[in-house]
């Protein structure tokens, strides 16, 4: 079986528990896809696919369903560590054209910091599929503009999940991309 995605939405959450597992499906339900079956799928954003919003995406799915989907996360059981995961998309601006979607997790970046290294990731990506300049060592502000005059880039964004950790529990976080069929 097989099928290409025409919408997708983006959602994350956090979790807390004794056990790691538990912070993990905290976390899930956090996100509201606890409910779902989860199959990893890698970076691609499929050609004529939307963006929806979340909301809209979870009235779409029933209880128990097979879902695809781009999902980074992050565990710690360290008092006071600051964890993230990041999923970064970038559409073309011709639709008949995949786009990307990455998966970033951290420990010491705010949701900022690790959402736009996320996003810049996805981005990069797409930059040099489509054969635009990319300067790695440049910063991610010099390459957005470049990116933007090429007017082959459309949007960028990114869903992040960050926490601290507490003393004696499992923190858990996770954001997700979730194809709908």
């Amino acid at each position: 079986m097989s099928f290409t995605p025409r919408e997708v939405f983006l959602t994350k959450g956090v979790g807390r528990h004794r056990e790691e597992l538990s912070s993990f499906e905290e976390a899930l339900r956090d996100a509201q896809i606890a409910r779902l079956n989860l199959v990893h799928v890698s970076s691609i954003f499929p050609p004529h696919c939307v963006l929806i919003p979340r909301e809209r995406g979870l009235k779409k799915l029933r209880d128990g369903q097979i879902v695809f989907c781009v999902l980074s996360r992050n565990a710690s059981n360290e008092h006071r560590r600051l964890i993230s995961a990041s999923v970064g998309l970038a559409i073309p601006s011709d639709h008949n054209q995949y786009g990307y979607l990455s998966e970033h997790s951290s420990f010491g970046e705010t949701d900022d910091q690790a959402g736009d290294y996320a996003e810049d990731l996805a981005a990069a990506m797409l930059a040099t599929t489509l054969g635009l300049e990319f300067d790695a060592e440049a910063a991610w502000d010099k390459n957005r503009a470049i990116w933007k005059l090429s007017n082959r880039i459309v949007k960028t964004t990114h869903v992040t999940q960050s926490a601290i950790g507490e003393k004696n529990r499992w923190t858990s976080v996770i954001s997700a991309a979730v194809f709908l069929p």
